[in-house]
C-alpha cells in the first residue's frame, strides 16, 4: 500500500470513528444521516456499529501483523532514523515481536528471519532508508555538514519537547583492557642503541565503563562491565573501587543489548527521574548498537526520555569529556 493509499484509509478510519460516537451518543438519530454527514460508506458504517472489526486491524493474508501495527512499526523506524540511529534489522524485527506479544496471545507469535526484508519491500520510505550505503571518505569530506545538522537536530529536539536544561543527560562508554601498557616516556643510559621495551603483562582483559553526566555538571553512577559469567566476591573488596559504582558482566568485557537496557533502568531512569524538573529526559547517546534494542527505546517512550543519537564516528569530536583510561603507575 503506498503512502497516499495509507493516508486515505487512515483518514477514513477517522471519519468512520467520529460517526460513531456521533451515533452513540445519540446526537445522530440515523446511520444513513451519519454516513452522508461524514463521508463514509453506509454499509462500512452499518458493519461498523454492528461490532465487525475495522480492516486496519485484521491482519492481511500471510502477514503477521495487522496495517495498523505496521504503520505504527513503520513510523517508529522512521522516528529512529530521525533521531541518529536507524534500526537494524535485527531490532526491528524485535520490536514486530513486541507488538506481537502485546496481543495478550500465549504463546506469543513471531515473524521469522525474512520478514523484516518482505516488510521493508511493501514502503516505498523504508526502501530508500535501508538502502543508504555509508562511504566513509564522503563522510570525512561533509564532517562540517553533519555535525551543524546534528546540533540543529538537538536544538530543535530541545525546542519541540519543551526539555529544561536540568533534564539533558550525556551518556558515553569507553573500553580498555587491563594490564596493557602504553606508550611512555622513560629515563635510560645514554649507551643504550635501541629503544627501550617494556614488558606486557600476560594477564590483560576487556573492561567496559558507562558514564553519564547532566548538563548542570553532576554525574551518575558509574558502571563498568568485567569479563565473566559470574559476579565475584573479590570485585567488591578491591580497595579504591567506589562502593556506588554498579558492576555488570559479559562473556568478553564488551556491553550487550541487554546491559545497556540495564543501565538505562536501573542507574539512569532511577537516578535522574526524582531529579526531574520538566516533562521530559534528553539523553544524548553514541552510535552504538547496544542501545538501538526495540526494548532499549520502548522503555524510554514510555518513560518520556527522548533519545538522541550522535552521527557514527563522531564522539571524539563531540564528547571531549569521556578521557580513555590509562595504566596505573
Amino acid at each position: 500500500m503506498s503512502t497516499t493509499q495509507r493516508n486515505k484509509v487512515s483518514a477514513q478510519e477517522g471519519r468512520l470513528l467520529l460517526a460513531i460516537q456521533a451515533l452513540k451518543n445519540d446526537q445522530i438519530s440515523s446511520i444513513r444521516a451519519a454516513a452522508k454527514l461524514y463521508d463514509v460508506p453506509r454499509s462500512t458504517l452499518t458493519h461498523r456499529v454492528s461490532g465487525r472489526t475495522a480492516r486496519v486491524d485484521i491482519p492481511p493474508k500471510n502477514r503477521k501483523l495487522s496495517l495498523t501495527e505496521e504503520e505504527s512499526l513503520v513510523q517508529w523506524i522512521l522516528a529512529m532514523d530521525e533521531r541518529g540511529q536507524p534500526p537494524r534489522v535485527a531490532a526491528v524485527r524485535e520490536m514486530a515481536n513486541l507488538l506481537l506479544a502485546s496481543r495478550g496471545i500465549n504463546p506469543s507469535p513471531t515473524v521469522g528471519e525474512c520478514w523484516v526484508r518482505n516488510f521493508v519491500n511493501r514502503y516505498e520510505e523504508l526502501k530508500s532508508k535501508f538502502s543508504r550505503k555509508y562511504d566513509h571518505q564522503r563522510a570525512l569530506c561533509e564532517d562540517p555538514e553533519v555535525i551543524r545538522g546534528w546540533f540543529k537536530l538537538v536544538q530543535n529536539t530541545i525546542a519541540k519537547y519543551g526539555i529544561l536544561e536540568e533534564d539533558i543527560y550525556n551518556f558515553d562508554k569507553t573500553g580498555f583492557q587491563m594490564g596493557v601498557i602504553g606508550t611512555v616516556r622513560v629515563v635510560t643510559g645514554s649507551e643504550r642503541a635501541r629503544n627501550p621495551k617494556l614488558v606486557q603483562p600476560g594477564d590483560r582483559e576487556w573492561v567496559t565503563v558507562i558514564a553519564g553526566v547532566n548538563a548542570m555538571g553532576w554525574a551518575l553512577r558509574t558502571m563498568i562491565i568485567l569479563k565473566g559469567k559470574m559476579h565475584q566476591s573479590s570485585w567488591y573488596e578491591t580497595e579504591g573501587l567506589p562502593h556506588d559504582w554498579v558492576i555488570g558482566v559479559s562473556e568478553n568485557g564488551w556491553t550487550t543489548d541487554q546491559l545497556g537496557l540495564y543501565w538505562l533502568k536501573e542507574v539512569f531512569n532511577k537516578e535522574t527521574l526524582p531529579r526531574t524538573k520538566g516533562r521530559y529526559r534528553l539523553l544524548i547517546l553514541d552510535w552504538h548498537r547496544s542501545h538501538a534494542s526495540a526494548e532499549f527505546d520502548q522503555f524510554c517512550s514510555e518513560n518520556q526520555i527522548i533519545a538522541l543519537y550522535m552521527p557514527p564516528h563522531s564522539s571524539h569530536l563531540l564528547q571531549h569529556w569521556m578521557l580513555e583510561p590509562t595504566q596505573p603507575n
